[in-house]
């Protein structure tokens, strides 16, 4: 039976906001990211992702073992975060989405900087179906938000970019092209000691493409990653991450194929060693209140890890590169 010893809490961030953002409530702020680091450095045991998930399968991981990662790779993560993970001496691992470094803007980004930077009291969304919008107040500009970027996620990588352009278009705003990093800024963060990871190049959802391109964005990820780095990238993060949904097990067996040491989902949870390891669930820390974040940080380690996809044991997953973690 497994104990609650055998469980890894990956935490998933995306952006780190200077300030409190009211269009953006449930993004995490400098001060809100440190209180909860500092929640984490008292009570569990904060380890690098690829040395946790070595000592995970070998069952030897230390007691509250938690990880913390980032999703897509915006410029923040160095210039907000880094210091704060820097002062408590806390590792992390980024997962970059290459296709908008060195000045890119991802599709939702456009729409929620058309919002938000919009002069118009009112804007016409005809052409997504909801006619003439008004945007006058700080929550109508929240509500938008909240919707718009749902709207076009699952439509084709072409269709959701041609329409993010278009929001902006109405909207009589420009796209920021500084909210990601840059290939030095990726640099920069790499010698803070943050680990970088693959997350594609432009961020699709993997369902939606032929097996080849599918293979060509998680390859061409981390082709790009290496060639700035001049290093090995080993883990892997499905893009908005799923199960079934995002990515199926088809998926599954061409990241381990490629020859990844791990992948992690959005599957909320913790790992165990019963977990596939290129399936790995992640938590989302979206609570305000340090004790509320605490408790449903332990609170998500008593449920049962989530059912992985089944995956078949042939061919390139085998015994799931066990040795290859092992540091």
């Amino acid at each position: 039976m497994l104990g609650l010893n055998d469980r890894l809490s990956i935490l998933i961030y995306h952006r780190v906001l200077p300030v409190p953002d009211p269009l953006l409530p449930d993004e995490v702020d400098a001060a809100r990211f440190d209180r909860q680091v500092r929640v984490l450095k008292q009570y569990f045991n904060l380890l690098p992702l690829q040395e946790a998930v070595a000592a995970l399968f070998a069952r030897r991981l230390p007691p509250r073992a938690a990880t913390i990662t980032f999703d897509d790779g915006y410029a923040d993560n160095l210039t907000v975060a880094g210091p704060i993970l820097a002062r408590y001496g806390v590792p992390a691992t980024v997962f970059i989405a290459t296709g908008y470094l060195d000045g890119g803007c991802m599709f939702n980004d456009i729409v929620i900087e058309a919002i938000r930077r919009s002069r118009k009291e009112r804007i016409n969304l005809d052409f997504i179906g909801l006619g003439a919008t008004e945007i006058g107040s700080v929550e109508a500009r929240r509500a938008l938000i909240g919707r718009l970027p749902e709207m076009l996620k699952y439509l084709s990588e072409d269709e959701r970019l041609s329409k993010a352009r278009r929001i902006a278009t109405a909207a009589e705003a420009e796209p920021p092209s500084d909210l990601m990093l840059t290939s030095g800024q990726l640099r920069d963060l790499r010698r803070l000691g943050i680990v970088i990871g693959a997350h594609t190049i432009t961020h699709p959802i993997l369902t939606r493409l032929s097996s080849r391109e599918a293979r060509e964005q998680i390859a061409g990820g981390r082709a790009r990653l290496e060639d700035i780095l001049g290093e090995r990238v080993t883990l892997f993060a499905y893009p908005n991450g799923k199960p079934h949904e995002d990515f199926g097990a088809e998926h599954v067996q061409m990241v381990a194929g490629l020859g990844f040491d791990a992948a992690v989902s959005t599957a909320w949870g913790a790992a165990s060693s019963a977990s596939d390891r290129f399936q790995l669930p992640r938590f989302t820390p979206w609570d305000v209140s340090p004790a509320r974040f605490a408790l449903r940080l332990f609170l998500s380690r008593l449920n049962p890890p989530p059912d992985p996809l089944p995956v078949p044991k042939e061919g390139a997953l085998g015994q799931h590169r066990a040795d290859s973690l092992e540091t």
